[in-house]
């Protein structure tokens, strides 16, 4: 019988903490598509202010902050948008942008430490003279941090260059910023700079800031004017959504100063991962609070349902990797079993100090 779950499957899974479901009990409150909910005007006036950016918009996903983003400044079907192999938008946002929007991706080979080459994102740009035959290029995306690298960070000096290079072939820049608190605690760098170059930026609240559900969308009053239709459109629009709002305004204010304890806890988890044989690990790759994980003998299934039995519940990859993610609600002692577990799954040894 199982009598402790710690669920590292990922940073979505947290529940949501009294202080939001006390939020969301007395929140002020009307309708949000006729622009009069309090609540979520608070809510994007404060993350409009902490972005740097002039507005924002709240939106029920970080999917459709990405897909609004992108058809904004792709506005004409046939567009095409640079954006990384192993970008979120690329693989898993249901081919979005492409089935609804009509925007054509061109990918850039996203390196290990989640950037692309600034010299391979020049070359993807169409040149306008060959319009004839190809499609144009209006928009670059980048992701910080980057999931699929292992929760990367792209510096400051990088998307600098980035920003730079787009405004120089009149390009927009998006930036996928779900996780764009956990970089901007790991490079210690206010977030505000992190973004100062993108044209708009998409912040999910329901990942490592713990909200039940959300994500903003940042940039100009233009832009969000234009990505409010859109919402409506997609059937974003949502009446009383300030019951939402608050419990996100409770997670931005309590939550991010709680990113770098998740951060130390997923650095200390792989760095006791590493050492277990069986198992490897690039632990100078942990730079925020997500880990990857290669089983070396390529038996990850059977490794992830005997956590299970255990309580453990991580996320399979391939046959050969694990994902594990960390949130606020992992503690200390959730490492030490977690690490306990993978020592018993392995070995078969069944450690004395387990954690509970």
């Amino acid at each position: 019988m199982v009598t402790r779950t710690v669920d590292l499957r990922s940073d979505t899974v947290s529940k949501p903490t009294e202080a939001m479901r006390a939020a969301m009990a007395n929140a002020e409150v009307d309708d949000d598509v006729l622009g009069h909910d309090p609540s979520a005007l608070r809510l994007e006036t404060e993350m409009a202010k902490i972005m740097g950016k002039e507005a924002a918009l709240f939106v029920p996903s970080g999917t459709m902050s990405n897909l609004i983003s992108v058809l904004v400044h792709c506005n004409i079907r046939g567009s095409e948008v640079i954006l990384g192999s192993k970008s979120h938008i690329h693989i898993y946002e249901n081919g979005g942008i492409s089935t609804i929007g009509g925007v054509h991706p061109r990918t850039v080979k996203n390196n290990e430490d989640g950037t692309m080459d600034i010299d391979l994102i020049e070359a993807a740009i169409r040149d306008p003279r060959g319009e004839i035959v190809y499609p144009t290029t209006r928009l670059i995306c980048l992701e910080n941090s980057q999931g699929s690298c292992g929760g990367r960070c792209l510096s400051v000096e990088y998307t600098d260059r980035v920003g730079e290079l787009a405004k120089k072939h009149g390009l927009k820049l998006h930036i996928d910023g779900a996780r764009i608190f956990n970089a901007s605690v790991a490079l210690g760098v206010p977030v505000s700079r992190l973004v100062q170059d993108a044209d708009s930026v998409s912040v999910c609240l329901s990942k490592g800031l713990g909200a039940p559900v959300g994500s903003v969308i940042v940039g100009s009053k233009s832009f969000v004017a234009k990505a409010r239709i859109l919402r409506k459109t997609l059937g974003g629009g949502m009446r009383q959504v300030g019951v939402l709002c608050a419990a996100a305004l409770v997670g931005v204010q309590e939550n991010v100063s709680k990113l770098e304890d998740d951060h130390k806890k997923a650095k200390m988890l792989a760095e006791g991962l590493n050492q277990i044989k069986g198992l490897r690990v690039n632990v100078a790759a942990v730079e925020t609070n997500i880990i990857y994980i290669d089983v070396v003998e390529g038996a990850a299934e059977k490794l992830c349902k005997n956590l299970e039995q255990h309580g453990i519940l991580i996320m399979q990859e391939s046959p050969i990797s694990i994902r594990v993610a960390f949130h606020h609600q992992i503690s200390a002692s959730d490492v030490q079993y977690t690490l306990s577990c993978f020592k018993q799954a392995l070995t078969g040894v069944v450690q004395e100090d387990n954690g509970i």
